[in-house]
């Protein structure tokens, strides 16, 4: 009889952990998750040696997304990456763009297709966005970068 109150005990205990888990999963990957940005491509907005940022996992299913917001892309190049870019256009927008940064007459223009984004860093001189692999599918869009929280002393919103 003994054995039979400690199995319910176990199983109590680990349908807790299990429900734990499971809402810790949830929000991570559907509600807000937090993620560490480095890199030269969105100076001066984020440092080069790394931000903490956090992330809206769940507003850019709602089409919630603009020009001028940040956001988590999964890498069109290298899908084991993110990167984190500045949406420039949107679907329908037609943009203006170089290659080559330091030669402005050497430009390209397009109009962003339907179901798209144009995304490039802020710092284009570095950045691998659009102008290298065009625009970027809207379900490759991970969330909306919205605050950094580390390091401390820049710990706020990141506006456009």
């Amino acid at each position: 009889m003994q054995w039979r109150s400690i199995a319910n005990e176990a199983i109590a205990r680990a349908s807790i952990v299990a429900k734990f888990l499971g809402c810790l999963h949830v929000t991570g990957s559907y509600l807000l998750s937090s993620d560490h940005v480095l890199g030269p491509s969105m100076l001066p907005t984020l440092n080069i040696s790394g931000d903490v940022v956090l992330v809206d996992r769940f507003s850019h299913r709602l089409g919630k997304l603009g020009s001028g917001d940040l956001v988590l892309v999964r890498s069109p190049l290298d899908p084991k990456r993110s990167l984190t870019k500045r949406i420039v256009a949107m679907e329908g927008d037609r943009v203006t763009f170089s290659l080559d940064s330091t030669r402005s007459h050497s430009s390209r223009s397009l109009v962003v297709p339907k179901g798209h984004v144009w995304i490039q860093g802020d710092n284009l001189f570095v950045s691998c966005d659009s102008r290298h692999f065009g625009p970027v599918p809207y379900g490759l869009i991970e969330g909306k970068v919205f605050m950094r929280v580390w390091p401390l002393n820049s710990f706020g919103p990141l506006g456009q």
